[in-house]
């Protein structure tokens, strides 16, 4: 029998956990579903990627607002997915903040990502309708941005190529906690269907160059102690470097997408495979990386129709 589609035949819900791993610093995070990181400072927050859709945007503002009555400054978004930004106009921030080649990539394949997405993954898209449109940000950066929230101080850094070109962190230098975004993964699958995966551990060497006591990533729980933060780069390193390094060598040989596919699978599915959304992501990173290693630097744009057409082809 043929696997469901991507996410579609995912439809249980997630237990929520609300997670406090600094001072002032919280993480929402739903059992491998996409995280949003919460900053509180002296006059304000700054809310880290937003959910899908406003009405699952307001989940999220129902917990900061058991902690704290400070309106939402900022919103960060730490790349471009759907998943991350569409719910944005929930928060009803003065700024939405995101790198240059975040934006250039919204106006490139926004639309045709949002889609994708919604066609991939459609509980994560809990009230479709209330999506006013493409999130654009107000304001954007090449390679870093100092916000501040009173005395608090945050810094947005481009550290450079990884799950997409335009992926941002933000460092909270005062209690040396990071918010990673998907440039790390915990014990969930990490997408590769945007990456550039050659320069993607290179960026993880300057996440890591930061010593950060703490970390929420992309998905997954969040890393509260030196060690968990430790294995969770760790585990990310090792996804990417097996399907990486298993489909580089199988296109230099000649193998066919299919035969690089099942050999990536194969190498990969007793190590990761019980992990959210392993089946879901293989399809979508064996396509890219096999682009990759055949010189194809920047990704090809997703759209349904492609997606289902590579997913009969590989998994049918």
């Amino acid at each position: 029998m043929a696997a469901d589609f991507a996410s579609t035949g995912d439809m249980e819900e997630k237990t929520i956990t609300f997670a406090e791993i600094g001072d002032g610093l919280y993480a929402f995070t739903a059992q491998g579903d996409p995280n949003t990181g919460v900053i509180i400072g002296d006059d304000g927050v700054i809310v880290i990627d937003t959910q899908a859709t406003p009405a699952m945007a307001k989940e999220v503002i129902s917990r900061i607002r058991t902690v704290t009555d400070k309106p939402v400054k900022y919103v960060v978004l730490s790349h471009y997915h759907a998943v991350r930004v569409l719910g944005a106009s929930a928060y009803e921030a003065q700024e939405i903040i995101a790198s240059d080649a975040t934006r250039a990539l919204i106006v490139e394949r926004g639309q045709e990502d949002w889609e994708s997405e919604f066609g991939r993954f459609p509980r994560l898209f809990s009230d479709a309708d209330s999506i006013p449109g493409l999130t654009w940000p107000t304001m954007t950066f090449k390679k870093r941005m100092t916000l501040y929230l009173g005395k608090r101080r945050v810094e947005l850094m481009h550290l450079g190529r990884a799950h997409t070109a335009g992926d941002i962190i933000a460092w909270v230098p005062d209690a040396r906690v990071a918010f990673s975004g998907d440039l790390v993964e915990y014990k969930t699958a990490c997408y590769c269907g945007d990456a550039h995966l050659a320069d993607w551990p290179r960026t993880l060497d300057r996440l890591e160059a930061l010593k950060p006591d703490a970390l929420m990533p992309g998905r997954g729980d969040a890393l509260a102690t030196r060690k968990l933060l430790n294995d969770g780069i760790a585990m990310t390193r090792d996804f990417l470097s097996t399907l990486f390094d298993t489909v580089s060598k199988g296109a230099a040989r000649g193998a066919s997408l299919k035969e690089c596919y099942d050999e990536a699978h194969a190498a990969m599915a007793p190590k990761f495979g019980d992990w959210p959304i392993f089946e879901h992501c293989m399809p979508f990173n064996v396509s890219r990386a096999y682009d990759e290693a055949q010189g194809l630097d920047h990704p090809r744009i997703w759209t349904d129709q492609r997606d289902r057409e590579m997913w009969a082809a590989l998994q049918g």
